[in-house]
C-alpha cells in the first residue's frame, strides 16, 4: 500500500459484496478524481478493518464513505457535497 501525499484528502470507501451503491460510489470516485485529486481506498466489509469502520460509524446502508478519516455519508454518495468539500480543501497554487 502506498502513502498518499499528506496534501491530498483521502477517501475511504467500506464496501459490500453486490452493493450497486458501492460499485457506483466507486465508479463517480473514480470520475471525480480525475478533477479533484484525492487518494481513494477501498475496503472490504469483511475484512478486519472494514468491520471495526462498520463498528465505529454504524452506517445506515452500504457504503460507508470517510473523508479523511471522518464519516461522510452512507448509501449512495452526494456527489455534489462532496466535489464541494474536495474544493474547499484544494492546495492554493503561488505564482
Amino acid at each position: 500500500m502506498t502513502t498518499p501525499p499528506a496534501a491530498l484528502p483521502v477517501v475511504t470507501v467500506v464496501t459490500a459484496p453486490a452493493c450497486h451503491f458501492c460499485e457506483d460510489a466507486k465508479q463517480a470516485l473514480t470520475t471525480l478524481s480525475e478533477q479533484a485529486p484525492m487518494h481513494i481506498r477501498i475496503v472490504d466489509i469483511d475484512s478486519d478493518e472494514g468491520r471495526a469502520l462498520i463498528g465505529e460509524h454504524r452506517p445506515a446502508m452500504n457504503p460507508l464513505v470517510l473523508l479523511d478519516g471522518r464519516y461522510f455519508s452512507a448509501g449512495r454518495l452526494p456527489r455534489k457535497k462532496l466535489a464541494k468539500e474536495l474544493r474547499g480543501r484544494a492546495p492554493t497554487r503561488a505564482n
